[in-house]
């Protein structure tokens, strides 16, 4: 009879532990599409693309914002990770930048969470302006008078919907989403907040035309300052192409196995990101590249292949249009080498 007692008592904690162990190797679960490249090729042609283009000295940093003029122009650093979470680093990966503009992304997707796809569509618009990303006139001249969230006034919007019982409340609310997109908890830097906080006037006027047209769902001045704040967290690459595999993979971060985006809001995500984001190169992104990606002034710019993973890459100097040079020749050099472009069939594995 003890026997028999010792027996069921063994069991019944074997099966608690298993019942424990269960839902974390589920969690833990990731996917990759079966025309995913092999993650030897991958690391291969990462480290081609670094040595091919670390030399290149084009462009210059953003000097509107006095911290990202001083940032070392020589840094350069390039992260991928896959749907499965294989990690492949090159440079100066752990330097952690201003994320900018690349903000935009990941407050649309809790904007989204919270509100769903169709009211943020109705309250902010996904259309291409056609005017530089932080055109008065765009806001004036458009009849959603904001664009779409990738650009400062639709962003400005995006990021008055998110709700909170104040402003700090709200700023919480956005950096914990960013951490959890990032596998990681992030920081502000608050160097880049203070110095594009003393010149965010050009923004500060964009919140005041939203509120001329009822576009803006929050004190204007509180939404901005929220925005700046955003633009001005901290990331280093690796954490930036985790923040993409995260979309790549329907949402759940490859690294924690946490849903941190709802599936079904992927799709608006990355046809935003196609439309408007790389500012005035969007086009010609589309065109050369056909990944959907989002740059910012701070260096970095980030590219998403559904199912198979991001690429991340962080180097100050920037094109005219306000995107990394360097980042643009090594993500694209990547996406041919792979066939990741998203508008060619190779890319679903018809050859």
């Amino acid at each position: 009879m003890r026997m028999r007692k010792s027996v069921l008592q063994h069991v019944f904690i074997a099966t608690l532990v298993l019942s424990n162990l269960a839902p974390i190797r589920l969690s833990a679960q990731v996917a990759r599409s079966p025309v995913a490249p092999k993650h030897e090729l991958v690391e291969a042609v990462v480290k081609e693309a670094y040595e091919k283009f670390k030399s290149d000295t084009n462009g210059k940093n953003a000097d509107y914002i006095p911290y990202l003029a001083k940032v070392d122009s020589t840094l350069f650093g390039i992260a991928a990770v896959t749907t499965d979470n294989h990690v492949f680093t090159l440079g100066d990966v752990n330097y952690s930048f201003s994320i900018q503009s690349i903000s935009k992304v990941f407050t649309l997707a809790l904007a989204m969470e919270e509100l769903g796809p169709d009211k943020v569509f109705e309250k902010v618009g996904s259309e291409p302006t056609g005017r530089p990303f932080n055109s008065p006139l765009a806001v004036v001249d458009m009849p959603t008078h904001t664009g779409n969230p990738l650009v400062n006034a639709g962003a400005i919007a995006t990021t008055s919907l998110i709700s909170g019982k104040d402003a700090e409340d709200k700023w919480n609310k956005i950096l914990s989403f960013y951490s959890k997109a990032a596998g990681e908890k992030l920081v502000l830097i608050d160097e880049v907040y203070k110095s594009e906080a003393a010149t965010n006037t050009g923004n500060k006027a964009l919140s005041m035309l939203l509120a001329k047209y009822d576009r803006i769902y929050a004190d204007p001045f509180e939404s901005v300052d929220i925005y700046t704040k955003q633009c001005s967290v901290g990331v280093n690459a690796a954490q930036l192409a985790r923040m993409g595999a995260t979309l790549a993979n329907n949402g759940v971060n490859p690294s924690t196995g946490e849903q941190v985006i709802k599936r079904d809001d992927i799709p608006h995500i990355l046809s935003t990101m196609t439309m408007a984001g790389l500012y005035d190169g969007s086009g010609g992104w589309a065109w050369h590249v056909g990944l959907p990606a989002k740059s910012g002034v701070g260096g970095g710019i980030v590219a998403v292949v559904p199912g198979k993973g991001a690429i991340a890459v962080f180097a100050p100097p920037l094109d005219e249009a306000g995107n990394s040079v360097k980042a643009q020749e090594v993500i694209e050099y990547i996406a041919q080498k792979l066939s990741y472009n998203l508008y060619s069939p190779s890319s679903v594995g018809l050859k």
